[in-house]
């Protein structure tokens, strides 16, 4: 049966890393990057008699996403044990979240593959901590644990099954990746793996209504790997399928070198994991209180700000959505825009452009203030200065440790808007090329670019284009 008349079935699990500088549990830091189980506590190390006590920064940055992803926050929700075996679970157990979560049955909008309007259901939303890491072959033939990141906070976000292919999973991801960063409660960090997610897959005819057996791909850190894994175990399906084999449920990992998945384990059901209510925490309550004012204080998320800078801002939908995909730039913009107060697709043209270039250039974001690029982009539309001569000036300011006016001043970039003197140069070019002056005036009017260059190069590029073009225009009609 051709592929075609499959209809795939996708449900994420997607694990973000709070933003905290202490674990779920423990007074442990979560930063990145420390020597092998320096960020340790007795708790992390799972010994016997260390309490944990919750975080209440997780509760409040759980609650932050839950309601901005459309999600109901519980008053009262239940930590759990989940019980099974790993070198990099010194406990035995996983605290986590089963019966009673933080949030749940949300919706999420976000832009299809095909440009329209999608949504997925949140099912739910629950806290957990995260277990260790292994660290392979740094001796050989052996492993290594490292504890820095047990117990680090995570909140797990479990779709319904709403997503029918790999570019739907990729577009919902990014949808989502970019609202828990404008909320600050994740980082987007995929390499780090404090965004990433497990993806349930599975298949049926076109038609049919009782869904396939799903198997779950695990750890997915990358975009691209995402779309590579999913869209892989899609057509193992079917190929499955079409040669009268039965899918098995069960947890594959997606191998990147060759682009398919293997089998890792078969798939655990709740009940493999002795799911029970954790006897050293009592339940947590929030109060109606804390959930309104957590709800008063979201900020704007990046789909409506994007309607905002189409609309209010008619900015091209391309430019919102770049500006809108990383907090930090959509803030620079509209201070910038603020400080300027001219048209914002003027800004958007620098931002996304020389500014952009330079900060790849540099390998570091721009340093100027709002105020400073204001000031130059004042300076271009008084005819001050050219837009050439503006890139200049940008450069020399990106770091914020130079003023506009002064690096005109010094640099000698402001441009001659007196009529008299450009009246003067143009007569001098006029006089010295009177063949062409007689070309033109018989029709070759192409010319014109050609005298606009002559006098420019005499003013050493500093005449205003705008009075040069004029001064030539009038001389030359006669």
């Amino acid at each position: 049966m051709p592929l075609s008349d499959y209809q795939p079935v996708i449900g994420l699990e997607v694990h973000a890393q709070l933003l905290t500088h202490s674990k779920l549990f423990s007074s442990a830091a979560t930063s990145f990057g420390a020597a092998p189980n320096r960020h340790v506590t007795e708790v992390c190390l799972g010994f016997p008699g260390a309490l944990p006590v919750p975080n209440a920064a997780v509760v409040a940055l759980a609650m932050r996403a839950g309601l901005a992803l459309g999600c109901r926050v519980n008053l009262r929700s239940e930590w759990s044990r989940k019980h099974y075996f790993y070198p990099d679970l010194p406990k035995g157990y996983q605290i986590t979240q089963f019966e009673h979560p933080i949030c749940e049955h949300g919706v999420v909008a976000y832009d299809g593959p095909s440009g329209l309007e999608q949504s997925v259901r949140i099912r739910r939303i629950h806290m957990e901590e995260d277990a260790g890491k292994l660290v392979h072959d740094a001796v050989p033939g052996s492993s290594l644990v490292d504890l820095n990141r047990a117990g680090t906070p995570l909140i797990e976000i479990v779709t319904e099954p709403d997503l029918r292919s790999a570019d739907e999973a990729v577009e919902f991801l990014k949808t989502l990746r970019e609202i828990l960063v404008a909320l600050g409660v994740n980082d987007g960090n995929l390499e780090e793996g404090s965004f990433r997610c497990d993806a349930n897959v599975s298949i049926m005819k076109k038609g049919a209504t009782e869904l396939g057996t799903r198997c779950e791909l695990k750890n997915l850190n990358s975009f691209r790997f995402i779309k590579q894994a999913v869209e892989y175990e899609i057509g193992r399906h079917a190929e499955v399928l079409d040669g009268g084999g039965v899918i098995t449920q069960e947890t594959r990992l997606f191998d990147t070198q060759r682009g398919e998945t293997r089998s890792m384990r078969s798939k655990e059901d709740a009940h493999d994991y002795r799911y029970f209510p954790d006897p050293d925490l009592p339940w947590l309550e929030v109060s109606e209180a804390q959930v309104a004012r957590a709800k008063a204080a979201l900020p704007e998320l990046p789909r409506a700000k994007r309607q905002r800078y189409v609309q209010a801002l008619r900015l091209p939908p391309y430019d919102a959505q770049v500006l809108t995909t990383e907090p930090k730039t959509a803030a620079l913009f509209e201070a910038c825009v603020a400080a300027y107060g001219g048209e914002a697709k003027k800004v958007s043209n620098w931002l996304m452009g020389d500014v952009a270039r330079l900060a790849n250039e540099r390998g570091r974001e721009p340093g100027f203030r709002p105020e400073q690029l204001a000031q130059l982009l004042g300076a271009i539309d008084a005819g001050t200065i050219s837009s050439n001569a503006g890139k200049e000036v940008l450069a020399a300011i990106f770091d914020g440790q130079a003023e506009v006016d002064a690096v005109i001043a010094q640099k000698g970039l402001a441009q001659v808007s007196d009529a008299g003197a450009v009246e003067a140069v143009v007569d001098g070019v006029l006089a010295a090329n009177e063949k062409n002056v007689a070309a033109y005036r018989a029709g070759n009017t192409k010319l014109l670019g050609f005298f606009v260059g002559q006098v420019m190069n005499a003013m050493k590029g500093q005449g205003n284009p705008k009075l040069v073009n004029e001064v030539l225009t009038r001389k030359l009609a006669g």
